[in-house]
């Protein structure tokens, strides 16, 4: 019995609340016509204020990527004329050599001295030299140093007891460093031991 007075009264309460909704519902609100949506003070003004904000970032944005894909640009540009200009310096410095090759030649023409032509070989080569010098390149040092097939490469073996075995006897052409690399490696003949010695030893 008290169970079913109490179901009731929470039925009579639950629609006295939902009466209450749908006559909300259905004031009408003053000073806002009809369709017009209601909106705090300032509201407008507020949204003004973002758009404004939103168009200038934008603004912003678009000019920053204009700015880095004119950058991008610019950097390809110049790294492709780094590559493409490498020995620019180098070149520049070797063309007095050509100069000098060129007066050679034709003081050969004209002259055919054979001691002067020479003679200006000699200066030319000694500049050219000089210069790869300046660059960093550095003969490696062979004759008489124990075979290292980091520096060297062993064209033949020469039988010798004026060398200790496995001993550069002979450049057959120089190796080089570019500074702290083996830029080429020395071709040389390798010394071994001569066949009586070797019968002895054994």
């Amino acid at each position: 019995m008290f169970k079913s007075k109490k179901e009731k009264l929470e039925k009579e309460i639950l629609k006295e609340e939902l009466m209450n909704i749908e006559n909300s519902r259905a004031e009408p609100q003053e000073n806002i016509s009809a369709g017009e949506e209601v909106q705090k003070p300032g509201t407008v003004e507020k949204i003004s204020e973002l758009e404004n904000q939103i168009q200038f970032f934008k603004d912003q944005f678009l000019r920053k990527a204009a700015d880095f894909e004119n950058y991008k640009k610019r950097t390809e540009t110049e790294i492709s004329n780094v590559y493409r200009y490498a020995n620019e310096n180098l070149i520049f410095e070797l063309l007095p050599v050509l100069d000098d090759f060129n007066r050679i030649m034709k003081s050969w023409d004209e002259n055919h001295d054979l001691e002067s032509f020479k003679k200006g070989i000699e200066i030319v080569y000694d500049k050219f030299k000089s210069i790869l010098q300046k660059q960093g390149l550095k003969e490696i040092d062979a004759i008489s140093k124990p075979f290292d097939v980091n520096l060297h490469e062993a064209l033949m073996q020469t039988q010798t007891d004026q060398f200790a075995p496995n001993t550069v006897t002979e450049v057959v052409e120089n190796g080089y460093y570019l500074k702290d690399k083996v830029l080429r490696h020395a071709k040389v003949v390798v010394s071994n031991l001569p066949e009586d010695v070797k019968k002895i030893n054994e």
